[in-house]
């Protein structure tokens, strides 16, 4: 049986979850859960000399009835009345209170009669997020704002009191509330205004001078909004455009480059109960009345740390050169992507601006910069926040390949929003409760799902969890949904939530050569000495870009290259920040290839050229199956080029293993460009001491003499056989004899071509062609 939501249990699981109390209830003056709310409208038959009705300062909903048009005045429900300019109490989530004044009532025939008003709201010392410019507050005071919100009237709990604190003390000396006055809970000072968003205060004043009747209230706004400093200090000069943005320079304060922004648990102190008023400090009990005692933190002495210059691990050219061209390097700016930047600063912009939610699609092939665009437009509009330039907002990043489960997205968006972290299951609850609910405290949300493909479930419920959450009123959620493929909403995604996700697109396209140029020259700027050639990294742009564009795929060539040429110059002992020394010969050299040769011969080991950027990309485009069969033996490789000729000449996938052997024999006896292979492998079965001494040609025409040994044998091909066929390339059946099993190869011919084509070892077998 659940606790009564106003017992010190009920009270007590609320502070353990991290809630306020609960709101004494108000629904008797509400009348019963039938009853349903109708419109006050004015009396056509009174004299028009009271010319200013309350409710004439409201939007003008009417209807016609007897051909009389009829404004509304007010709202009723059961035996309660609610007019234009009074103080109530609403419903909120977690449990929290919220106080506004009703400025107009709102009939929308488009969303289904739903009968609505605009509120302005009230806002409690809690709400100012910068804690050093909170003021001393009474316990029960509230700051009148200048925020307006179209709220349903159900959310409407009942009346409030606001009044000053002289005239409060004066009806409460104690300064507390009894429990037993119906004004318990519901009576507030007020003798501010604010902008919660930038902490700023307007002068002290007497709530009962500055607003009396409902005809006050534009009144009291304009004076809040003209006392207190806007949400944003210089509109105008903050719109972005595309050709400023040439240069975005990222804080190089290390907390400053994490675009997320952080948010402190509330504390609370548990204390023994107390039977007095709502004014003292909250003290719960559990259900058994055992006392909850919180325990303070263990306290530690940190450990002296060590802080390394940078300097100490980059001190020579490669190692700065290296560090520059990982693709986890923060660069100083992000250039090639202007447009993109442009476009989504500004939509981003004006999303947390006007605190709506919204969605944005952005697609493009894998190392097109996307994320990193995103990142650095997050980093840009947190120094405006900084700046006071801008609202607030909270930044979320959620990655589907850092999630195990695609509904941890629920517990990892609610964490943002709280701080705490709860099962899927309970963040999914609280958050449709958290959206669903109007809010005038709520801080606009910017969630970035990146590889959005990976949050893909079976019943898609988490991609239209969030891509709808954005709609809602109240949320102020905007999410940017990040994918590798631009079509991904109508291939994967069902219509209610490719829908959802609107009409806002961003494609990056793959990066060109002269703009991966401009990346990879960007990155070694700082490099001290010409480590790395001009024609070296166009080369290295050109290879990548006729392929995908992507720039993270040129960086790491660019990168290897520099290992390779830091081995060379280990190598040699060169020092790569020692200029070149021409080569006179270079000079007679005549036409572009011995230009470019002389070039190479210039230059020192400890340099990258384009031949080091070929070993880098010849690296990064073999498969390790390809390594694997570069590094057999000789013999291994001699029994594959004899497959693969037997194959071709009978057209048939398998062979037997006794004519292998023969065709290895033929070609290692036809092989001249590499006599490894007849020195080492052909040999016959006798006196191979003197085919050692005096030759194996020679020793096998004397064998042949003296009738002891009728032919060659190739050595190796046994443990050739076995090695091919443990590694899985080779598959043998099993035969009565050795030579009658038929072996197959299981790999293709072209990898075995791309293998060994540029092998020294076994040039001249067949591989080149």
């Amino acid at each position: 049986m659940a606790p009564h939501p106003h017992s010190q249990a009920a009270q007590a699981l609320q502070f353990l979850a991290g809630k306020d109390p609960a709101l004494e209830d108000s629904d008797d003056e509400l009348g019963g859960e039938d009853d349903e709310w109708e419109w006050m409208y004015d009396d056509p038959s009174e004299s028009k000399e009271n010319d200013d009705p309350r409710g004439t300062r409201k939007r003008k909903a009417s209807e016609k009835l007897n051909d009389i048009e009829r404004t509304i005045v007010g709202a009723r429900r059961g035996t309660f009345e609610l007019r234009v300019g009074d103080a109530v109490l609403l419903k909120a989530e977690r449990n929290e209170t919220w106080v506004a004044l009703v400025t107009e009532f709102v009939d929308d025939e488009d969303l289904d009669d739903e009968k609505s008003a605009v509120f302005m709201w009230f806002s409690s010392p809690k709400d100012i997020r910068n804690k050093e410019k909170r003021l001393d507050a009474l316990p029960n005071e509230l700051y009148v704002t200048a925020f307006t919100d179209e709220n349903p009237l159900d959310t409407i709990e009942g009346l409030a009191t606001v009044m000053s604190p002289e005239q409060f003390y004066a009806k409460y000396p104690t300064g507390k509330i009894p429990r037993s006055s119906q004004e318990y809970g519901k009576a507030f000072v007020c003798r501010r205004g604010a902008n919660t968003r930038t902490a700023t205060y307007t002068t002290e004043f007497i709530w009962e001078q500055i607003y009396q009747t409902f005809q006050g209230i534009e009144k009291l706004r304009l004076r809040v909004e003209s006392e207190t400093k806007a949400t944003r200090k210089r509109a105008a000069e903050n719109k972005v455009k595309s050709k400023d943005l040439q240069d975005f320079v990222v804080p190089d304060d290390d907390d400053e480059l994490d675009p997320t922004t952080p948010r402190k648990k509330r504390k609370y102190d548990a204390l023994t109960p107390s039977k007095k008023g709502r004014d003292s400090p909250r003290k719960f009990t559990t259900p058994t009345h055992k006392r909850i005692v919180t325990k303070k933190p263990l306290e530690f002495t940190p450990l002296g740390t060590r802080i390394l210059s940078p300097s100490a691990h980059l001190a020579s050219p490669f190692q700065i050169a290296r560090s520059q061209l990982h693709v986890s390097s923060v660069p100083l700016s992000l250039p090639c992507r202007e447009e993109e930047f442009s476009t989504v600063y500004s939509y981003l912009e004006s999303a947390i601006t006007a605190g709506t939610g919204s969605c944005i699609y952005i697609s493009g092939t894998p190392g097109t910069g996307k994320t990193a665009t995103v990142r650095e437009v997050v980093g840009q509009l947190n120094a405006s926040v900084r700046a006071e330039e801008l609202d607030d907002f909270i930044f979320v990043e959620i990655n589907g390949m850092k999630v195990t489960d695609p509904h941890q997205s629920y517990s990892l968006l609610w964490e943002a929003l709280t701080g705490d972290r709860l099962s899927p299951t309970h963040a999914l609850s609280l958050l449709e409760r958290e959206f669903s609910s109007p809010s005038p405290r709520r801080v606009p949300c910017v969630v970035l799902m990146d590889e959005l493909d990976q949050l893909v479930t079976k019943n898609q419920s988490v991609m239209y969890n969030f891509f709808n959450w954005p709609n809602l009123r109240h949320s102020r959620l905007i999410v940017l949904a990040v994918a590798n493929t631009m079509d991904l909403p109508e291939r994967t995604l069902s219509n209610k939530i490719s829908s959802r996700l609107g009409l806002t697109r961003i494609t990056f396209q793959g990066y060109t050569h002269p703009q991966l140029i401009q990346i990879i020259e960007s990155r070694l700027a700082a490099v001290p000495g010409k480590l790395v050639d001009a024609d070296a990294v166009q080369f290295a742009s050109r290879k990548v870009a006729q392929v995908s564009g992507d720039a993270r795929r040129a960086l790491d060539i660019c990168r290897r290259a520099v290992e390779i040429a830091e081995a060379e110059a280990a190598a040699a002992d060169v020092d790569p920040a020692a200029p070149a020394t021409p080569s006179k010969s270079a000079k007679r050299l005549a036409g572009a290839a011995a230009a470019a040769a002389a070039v190479d011969e210039r230059r020192p080991p400890g340099h990258v050229t384009i031949a080091t950027i070929q070993k880098a990309i010849r690296e990064a485009t073999t498969s390790p199956l390809q390594q694997y069969i570069r590094c057999l033996p000789l013999a291994t490789k001699l029994f594959l080029a004899a497959l693969l000729a037997r194959t071709r000449r009978t057209g048939l996938a398998e062979a037997l293993l006794g004519d292998v052997v023969d065709e290895a024999k033929r070609i290692a006896g036809m092989s001249t460009e590499a006599p490894d292979v007849e020195e080492f492998l052909l040999h016959g079965a006798g006196r191979a001491a003197d085919a050692l001494s005096v030759g194996p040609s020679k020793a096998r025409r004397d064998r042949d003499r003296d009738g002891q040994e009728k032919a060659s044998r190739v050595l190796g091909m046994g443990a050739a056989t076995m090695e091919l066929l443990e590694a899985g390339l080779l598959v043998v059946e099993e035969r009565k004899g050795e030579r009658a099993a038929k072996v197959r190869l299981l790999i293709g011919e072209d990898e075995v071509k791309l293998a060994l084509r540029e092998d020294a070892e076994v040039k001249g077998m067949g591989f080149a062609s």
